[in-house]
């Protein structure tokens, strides 16, 4: 809870969330998060909120130095462990369809630099991932690229770019994807996720009206259905995807891809565990895709 303890002593000091996150590098949004997540672990309020200011209750008092020294014997202890011994925890969000592959690369390099750090994943679709980071309840994700701006305290790292295929049952004759779209059955990639929003949009440009089957946001899982009969899909050709049974088709000169990359708080302190972790990923994702696991 130290990160918590150190947003609550920037509220305590400037008198309102919107200054401290400013000073913190943080969101209102994110100083808001953890201040509950404080409040709620101590089991107190601490502060007499306005419209204009976040004024410390007797609670608040009492608590901000035993907070300002507890933040400061922790810092003590980073400064006495010394450069070459780091430990501690790192929380990485990922989205399903990264973890099989890219993320194990990346770990392997990883904590054989840092082999007394505990990395923690959590899992969730994008959206979900992006407002984790934005909170500060992860340190960083990899996540398929928003289809809007982010917040400038968000910085964006591409990682890789999948192309989306038309997928079809191996025992389907190929033919004009168009045509394929109209006539088959639908796995529809979820339309809530980034990804399926792309999927919307081209089959909106194109105006193709095609006959829903199934919705969902597993990449493999719609894969599963295709290769089974069930329909047709628009799908990312995932490193790792199992290709048994299926036909991948190219979309030719409309072709579109999916971007994964890393969005984490800026800035990453040089040299520490989460610039780390970007460059591993980043090595990962510049290695061919490993056999299937």
């Amino acid at each position: 809870m130290i990160k918590e303890f150190k947003t609550f002593i920037g509220v305590a000091r400037n008198g309102t969330f919107t200054g401290a996150g400013a000073q913190l590098g943080l969101t209102q949004s994110a100083v808001s998060a953890q201040i509950k997540r404080l409040e709620e672990y101590l089991g107190v309020a601490l502060f007499e909120r306005s419209a204009r200011a976040a004024v410390l209750n007797a609670n608040g008092r009492e608590m901000l130095p035993q907070a300002e020294e507890l933040v400061a014997m922790a810092e003590r202890m980073v400064t006495t462990a010394g450069a070459g011994h780091v430990s501690g925890s790192l929380r990485i969000g990922a989205i399903a369809s990264v973890q099989q592959d890219l993320l194990v690369r990346a770990l392997g390099e990883f904590r054989a630099v840092y082999p007394d750090v505990r990395v923690r994943v959590v899992p969730g679709v994008s959206l979900s991932l992006l407002g984790q980071v934005d909170a500060g309840e992860v340190d960083m994700a990899m996540l398929i690229r928003p289809p809007f701006a982010l917040p400038p305290e968000l910085g964006w790292q591409p990682l890789m770019r999948e192309p989306v295929m038309l997928a079809i049952p191996e025992s389907m004759p190929a033919g004009p994807w168009r045509e394929l779209l109209a006539t088959q059955p639908f796995i529809r990639y979820d339309r809530a996720s980034f990804g399926g929003r792309a999927v919307d949009i081209f089959l909106k440009k194109h105006r193709i009206a095609v006959r829903e089957a199934v919705e969902l946001d597993e990449i493999e899982a719609i894969a599963g259905m295709v290769r089974h009969g069930l329909g047709v899909a628009l799908l990312p050709q995932l490193r790792q995807l199992d290709t048994a049974g299926l036909r991948l088709l190219t979309l030719g000169e409309d072709a579109f891809h999916r971007e994964i990359g890393l969005i984490g708080r800026l800035p990453f302190e040089a040299g520490g565990v989460r610039e780390k972790m970007a460059e591993c990923l980043a090595s990962a994702a510049a290695e061919p895709a490993a056999g299937p696991l």
